[in-house]
């Protein structure tokens, strides 16, 4: 089975370069309309815009630019030096909420913003 979580973003272009810069990643797929981060051999990343899904979904659903900055979901992703992820989606844009520290699930983790409000968690033993 391989796995894809896809982010609705309001500006492609951005997102990319975020998340290129972020995971110190290039994609693996980039074309108008979608855009994919091989994080493992199993799991990706997609970028998709917040219009084209909006035309796919149709009126079946909100408009995905109707709940930017709503925390619905995180990625979590498990890293060495998780600060350092931290730190550098910070000066890429990110909003910091909640430092890195010891949860009692016994995990270390950080967890920032993107720029279109998706929880990311940086997240270290």
């Amino acid at each position: 089975m391989q796995t894809e979580f896809i982010l609705y973003v309001a500006n492609q272009e951005k997102s990319k370069y975020f998340y290129e810069e972020l995971l110190n990643l290039k994609p693996s797929l980039h074309v108008p309309g979608m855009t994919e981060f091989q994080l493992s051999e199993r799991t990706k990343l997609g970028l998709m815009p917040e219009n084209g899904i909006a035309t796919i979904l149709g009126h079946s659903t909100p408009h995905p630019n109707t709940g930017n900055g709503i925390p619905r979901c995180e990625l979590y992703l498990k890293v060495k030096n998780a600060e350092d992820y931290i730190q550098k989606g910070i000066q890429l844009g990110a909003k910091m909420i909640s430092p890195l520290k010891q949860r009692n699930w016994g995990d270390k983790v950080g967890y920032i913003a993107d720029t279109d409000g998706h929880v990311i968690a940086f997240a270290e033993k």
